[in-house]
């Protein structure tokens, strides 16, 4: 969902620049020494994952794991979101530096808001099918959500916009479904192994 350069308008770099800050500074406030490396291990997984991109129009669509981010770092996901974007546009051009706010913005927020939605589904979810319709339902929103931020920005930009905004939302259809599956699988594994990294949450590894 990276959105090229030269594309969005004054007003909506800066609204997404100025947003993205906000978000960062909460997410670094909230973060502690010990969790820099399992933050850091999470922006690398975003960052190769969305790698491999196809374009559409003024944006692209390739795997993004946001709903996965934001389940286990919370507010946390921005700088770690934004870490990952900005290496990407640097070294391979993807999006770019005037347009890092909003493309931060544009998947970090749904990382955040997914885990408020959902997050209640990993502290309460001793049964197993409840834990997994509940991650599954993060990852697939959070690209929902991410998608529908990109059309929001680039119809802000102009209405001119508007069919490559809806072709972006209608080609993430297919993304929203491997990302749940994508999502739930990690989110077990860890339930299993490590269920302290899901933001501080125990999630009892038995189920009834």
């Amino acid at each position: 969902m990276h959105i090229s350069e030269g594309v969005l308008s004054p007003g909506v770099l800066i609204v997404g620049a100025s947003l993205t800050a906000a978000g960062v500074a909460v997410g670094l406030r909230k973060l502690d020494h010990e969790e820099i490396p399992s933050m850091g291990i999470l922006s690398a997984a975003f960052f190769v994952a969305s790698l491999v991109h196809v374009p559409i129009g003024p944006s692209s669509v390739h795997l993004i794991l946001n709903g996965l981010l934001g389940l286990m770092l919370g507010w946390k996901a921005f700088p770690a979101i934004l870490v990952g974007l900005a290496l990407q546009g640097l070294l391979f051009q993807f999006g770019g530096i005037t347009t890092l706010g909003v493309n931060t913005l544009n998947m970090a927020l749904p990382a955040v808001i997914c885990y408020y939605l959902f997050g209640w589904g990993l502290r309460i979810g001793t049964r197993h099918l409840v834990f997994t319709v509940t991650a599954f339902a993060c990852g697939l929103c959070a690209v929902l959500v991410s998608g529908v931020l990109v059309g929001f920005s680039l119809y802000f930009t102009g209405e001119a916009f508007l069919p490559a905004a809806k072709v972006v939302v209608a080609a993430h259809l297919p993304v929203m479904v491997i990302e749940g599956v994508l999502t739930a699988a990690c989110v077990l594994f860890l339930r299993r192994v490590k269920s302290e990294l899901l933001e501080g949450q125990y999630v009892p590894k038995s189920s009834s």
